[in-house]
């Protein structure tokens, strides 16, 4: 009841924000899911560094605005936002080296803690930005919605077809429950998504544009599902966090999108934008 009482409020809330909320606002939701999803990938990955977790999450999470925002109306171009991308990351990285450096309590944990610190700038904001690009191409608001449908149809469809047919299992030390058959139905709901997104609000696909972004897509949100089951798992808890009810944490809701949203953005930026 409570999956459903959230979703049922939040679902709508996000596809108002996407249609109406403009690209400022969307940047912002990215930055929010970014700080909030380091910080739940660092709670899980460094326990003990709480006050480091902190500051590196909220640091982390501006990524996104120097590899996107657009900057024009204050006369700064795009480009020179970009360029301060890399001298971004570079400073956070020596920072968190040094932080480390100064303040290891076991020796032999140092380097993983460094290695842990890089990682969550990689794997949340890094490729959470793919959706600001996204949503920055032509016909972006409509690509950002079959992002959505393509994950959330092959979720739904996995659930329903691996609970009532599954037998093999999929990858059993990394998810149990998880089997070849509810992956296979992931994999159809996810075509029979973009089919629905085609006939509903994205006409101008093609039928080879549904059939490539769902086999992209799809099975892209199942690694990255799969990916984040690894990591709860090594880090020895069940849910990235509480944060929203019934449904874990934010990195649960978006493990799926998080490996999803560079398959769509280069898709669509490479074979769809420039027809």
């Amino acid at each position: 009841m409570k999956r459903v009482i959230t979703g049922a409020v939040v679902l709508p809330l996000l596809i108002l924000l996407v249609l109406k909320g403009g690209i400022f606002l969307f940047t912002a939701l990215i930055v929010l899911l970014s700080v909030l999803g380091l910080w739940e990938f660092y709670r899980m990955a460094l326990p003990e560094r709480t006050g480091d977790v902190i500051v590196a999450s909220l640091a982390g999470g501006s990524i996104p605005l120097f590899l996107f925002l657009p900057l024009h109306p204050v006369g700064i171009s795009q480009p020179a936002v970009h360029g301060l991308a890399v001298p971004l990351l570079t400073a956070l990285f020596i920072a968190c080296a040094l932080r480390v450096l100064f303040s290891f309590r076991d020796i032999r944990h140092a380097a993983g803690e460094v290695a842990l610190l890089g990682a969550g700038f990689l794997y949340v904001p890094l490729l959470l930005t793919h959706l600001l690009w996204l949503r920055s191409l032509p016909h972006g608001i409509d690509w950002v919605f079959l992002l959505l449908v393509i994950v959330m149809a092959g979720d739904t469809a996995a659930y329903y077809v691996g609970s009532s047919l599954g037998k093999r299992k999929l990858y059993p030390v990394v998810s149990p429950n998880k089997s070849v058959e509810g992956a296979l139905g992931g994999l159809c709901g996810s075509i029979v998504g973009a089919f629905i997104a085609k006939a509903t609000f994205f006409p101008e696909l093609t039928v080879g544009d549904c059939l490539a972004a769902a086999l992209l897509m799809g099975p892209m949100g199942q690694l990255g599902d799969l990916f984040e089951s690894l990591l709860k798992r090594s880090f020895g808890v069940k849910d990235s966090g509480v944060i929203i009810p019934g449904h874990g944490g934010v990195l649960d809701r978006l493990d799926s999108i998080l490996f999803a949203a560079p398959a769509a953005y280069y898709y669509a930026s490479l074979f769809f934008a420039n027809r």
